[in-house]
């Protein structure tokens, strides 16, 4: 606002070079700065942190990447060297791993009817890891069992990471909030609530782990960040809950047969099967628009700032088109073996590719999670997701990295 009031008397010689002033600025007298807040950026991050329940809140303008890194670093400076993680967590959780020289203990996923089933309490014994990084929900809306998980943690000692970047709204029902549990956790803001895209906080449970993920942030956080992202992250978390879509979706969710529900109701799941790619592509063509689609599921992300009538028109649609496809369940497979970690590797076309060893974890975009990851046998039927899919990671122009000398291990 102070911003905003001054623009008359503002001159611009300083960054950013469109020259426009107004909210898109740069850290000057009256404006604060990020990475030493003590003005409105100090007292937002307050709010945000008392509002999350968190010893500490830290605004992020690079996305819940930047979180995540941040997490897996203070964990490190912690003396935390091996982490427990799921098999589709996202791919900034096993870069940050790599880059930072932490060892994962991988949770190979379950799947029911193709969908990825949420970690249990049982997944974790036995472990041989100092830490637990989840993800909540996960891409499906899956919510796994925090309070007997955070449990377990206490019980034996492991620190409780969780990647919250599809949960920010779950603030509003403390028993489904990732901020309830953990130690230290991220809100992708942007996904879930009326924030502008890259919006996300990360946070900390007690004093000394602020302190640790305070340093962190400061490695992993663009020192020029966006104002108007930041002023979009206080507004979203401020953002009044809307009970009412909620109850209608839940209600939707819960009582219709071709609709998985996973405990978040944002999270639309539309189960057509091997219809998905068909439907997704009528969808497109009635300027409807999904999250994603998984060759099965066609994913439809809703918020509190969607509009009753953009949801009813989603319902009356998805209606016609379950009595017009019918769902075929999709077969679930068990999780591959991985047969190789190292060698020479080669870009080959995609088509040419099943049968070899994948040598890069690759996927589709979203939801950003491994469809194949680096040493599993590549199959046709993946192949094929990949070549259906809109937009994907790991492949550069249809070429896929494998191992050019295949040893089994």
């Amino acid at each position: 606002m102070l911003a905003l009031q001054a623009k008359k008397r503002h001159v611009s010689f300083h960054t950013p070079g469109h020259k426009q002033k107004g909210w898109d600025i740069t850290e000057l007298s009256f404006s604060d700065n990020l990475s030493s807040p003590h003005g409105c950026i100090a007292r937002a991050q307050e709010d945000i942190a008392r509002i999350l329940g968190a010893n500490k809140s830290f605004i992020l303008t690079d996305g819940s990447t930047a979180g995540v890194l941040s997490m897996l670093l203070s964990a490190k400076t912690l003396g935390i060297t091996r982490i427990a993680v799921c098999e589709n967590s996202h791919k900034s959780v096993f870069n940050g791993m790599s880059l930072l020289r932490l060892t994962p203990t991988v949770l190979h996923k379950r799947t029911k009817d193709g969908i990825p089933a949420p970690v249990c309490v049982e997944d974790f014994q036995g472990i041989e890891a100092d830490a637990i990084l989840l993800t909540s929900p996960d891409y499906y809306g899956n919510i796994p069992d925090l309070e007997a998980i955070r449990a377990y943690c206490d019980r034996t000692g492991k620190l409780l990471l969780v990647d919250g970047a599809h949960g920010g709204h779950l603030h509003f029902d403390k028993r489904l909030y990732a901020g309830t549990y953990a130690d230290l956790w991220v809100d992708g803001v942007h996904k879930s609530l009326p924030a502008f895209t890259q919006g996300a906080i990360v946070s900390a449970r007690t004093e000394a782990l602020a302190s640790a993920l305070e340093r962190a942030v400061d490695v992993f956080r663009t020192t020029s960040p966006s104002y108007p992202i930041m002023a979009s992250v206080e507004y979203a978390v401020k953002y009044p809950a809307n009970e009412p879509l909620a109850r209608m979706a839940t209600e939707w969710e819960k009582t219709c047969d071709r609709l998985y529900f996973g405990g978040d109701w944002t999270k639309l799941c539309a189960l057509f099967g091997e219809n998905a790619n068909t439907v997704h592509a009528l969808l497109q063509r009635d300027g409807i628009f999904a999250e994603f689609c998984d060759g099965n599921v066609v994913n439809f992300y809703l918020s509190p700032a969607t509009k009753k009538g953009d949801f009813l028109r989603l319902k009356k649609r998805l209606c016609s088109l379950f009595e017009k496809f019918p769902y075929t369940r999709v077969e679930d497979v068990p999780t591959p073996v991985l047969l190789q970690k190292n060698g020479e590797t080669e870009w080959i076309p995609l088509e040419k590719s099943i049968g070899q060893v994948c040598a890069e974890n690759c996927g589709l975009f979203p939801p950003c999670t491994p469809l194949l990851r680096k040493g599993e046998r590549i199959t046709q039927e993946k192949v094929r997701l990949l070549q259906e899919a809109d937009n994907v990671f790991g492949l550069q122009e249809n070429k896929i990295s494998v191992f050019t000398k295949q040893n089994e291990e």
